[in-house]
């Protein structure tokens, strides 16, 4: 996300559902940089079948050097697909809710990770930012998949 390249401003919600909730799922974590949480980051790849995007949650110290994969995946990691489709991390009650309802509920419903992402993280913030910008033009980071993944140095966040 390094370069300096000019989008215009979305104006509008993508058309296809599933970038929609997709980008939805972006814009919490934004929520939750925005009042203090910047030590989450993002792991987002593709599901074995292809068909899904997979975005995950965890606090920066549970990411590797590389700035985004998590050390352990099977603690402090929050886990939602596009297969789920607005049943975010598989929560029933989530249909209808804001980028700002998910993040509260995010807060409520996985304590010892938000507590974890507490803090400021200014370098990962910023990449965040971009990042985001692009995801609302369709550029949905990608940095896993079952498939090789080439994925450009100025796309990927800062170590934690």
């Amino acid at each position: 996300m390094g370069g300096a390249k000019i989008m215009a401003v979305s104006l509008a919600p993508p058309a296809d559902p599933a970038i929609r909730r997709a980008g939805r799922l972006l814009a919490m974590v934004g929520e939750l940089h925005k009042v203090g949480y910047q030590r989450l980051r993002i792991a987002p790849g593709m599901a074995p079948s292809g068909c899904h995007w997979r975005c995950h949650v965890t606090p920066a110290g549970n990411v590797a050097p590389n700035g985004w994969e998590p050390l352990d995946w099977s603690r402090r990691v929050a886990s939602y697909s596009t297969g789920q489709k607005d049943r975010y991390f598989g929560w029933e009650d989530t249909t209808q809710d804001s980028a700002r309802r998910l993040a509260a509920k995010f807060i409520e419903r996985f304590p010892e990770i938000a507590r974890d992402g507490q803090g400021a993280d200014w370098p990962y913030a910023g990449w965040y930012v971009a990042m985001l910008g692009a995801a609302e033009h369709g550029t949905f980071p990608v940095f896993f998949a079952d498939y090789p993944v080439e994925v450009a140095p100025d796309r990927l966040p800062p170590p934690p």
